[in-house]
């Protein structure tokens, strides 16, 4: 009996280290991705590109070529964890051997890998930008609009956590269930919101594609980073008229209980069952 306490405090621990990670990462690439490349442009701290330097000069250019073949090595190295470990036939021999730290190591998977790709990436300085806005006033301006709109994406992308169960997707519920012995929470969950959930585990593509795109110069290694993740992130989803009614269904509820807070958590439970019914 003295082992159940041990083990669950082990659990937690493991897993609330994996919270912190996971947490540090993801500010690192909110950095890396969006706030770094726009204060690079304003302080003219660090060269993008050279615009003097015709492109079929720029791409015979050897440590050009270098660069972007780490950067799209790094790249499929973050697509192939992302995706190998979410396969259903790994997933369940991971499930099988993990248990409830099975999500908690997708996560730290994920940001180790990120970790990786953040600290080897190359730059490319030596080729032109495919667009840099440099003329006053529009030099002072739209990096300021471009710092404005991804502060905006990024409080957006924060606040849809509000709407997913976050702490199931970070493996911290999975550890919690398994405390209480409760089993897997998502087997808890309806079968519409299994569903929708198998369809669409990032709710912040629109969010996402605004910070990756909108820059005030975008440089090749840029481009490389932007039309991937794009790509990866276009293919990686696939909702339908009865994934949308779901979300809609959910967002109501949310609504709902922002509207009458007094009413409780009870009355937005037994009204998302009856929603629930009433689709099938």
């Amino acid at each position: 009996m003295a082992s159940v306490p041990v083990r669950g405090w082990a659990l937690c621990t493991v897993c609330l280290l994996n919270l912190l990670f996971v947490f540090i990462s993801g500010a690192d690439f909110i950095r890396f991705v969006s706030f770094r490349a726009i204060y690079h442009n304003i302080t003219g701290e660090t060269t993008l590109c050279q615009d003097s330097i015709p492109w079929t000069v720029a791409l015979q250019d050897s440590s050009v070529l270098g660069s972007l073949v780490v950067d799209l090595c790094l790249l499929a190295l973050f697509a192939t964890q992302h995706s190998l470990l979410a396969w259903s036939p790994v997933k369940q021999t991971l499930q099988s051997v993990l248990g409830a730290l099975n999500r908690t190591a997708y996560c730290f998977t994920t940001a180790l890998a990120l970790q990786v790709l953040m600290r080897c990436w190359q730059p490319v300085t030596g080729a032109p930008c495919l667009w840099s806005v440099r003329h006053a006033p529009w030099s002072v301006w739209f990096p300021l609009l471009c710092f404005t709109l991804h502060f905006l994406c990024w409080t957006i992308i924060c606040s849809i956590l509000m709407l997913f169960d976050y702490p199931e997707l970070l493996g911290i519920k999975q550890v919690y269930y398994e405390c209480l012995g409760l089993g897997d929470p998502l087997a808890h969950k309806s079968p519409h919101a299994q569903r929708f959930l198998s369809h669409l585990r990032h709710p912040v593509c629109l969010e996402l594609g605004v910070v990756l795109w909108l820059l005030p110069a975008l440089s090749l290694d840029r481009l490389l980073l932007a039309g991937t993740l794009s790509a990866y992130l276009a293919l990686a989803h696939s909702l339908d008229k009865q994934d949308l009614a779901y979300l809609c269904v959910q967002l109501k509820n949310k609504m709902y209980l922002f509207a009458e807070p007094h009413r409780g958590s009870t009355s937005a439970i037994t009204e998302q069952d009856d929603s629930s019914h009433k689709e099938k």
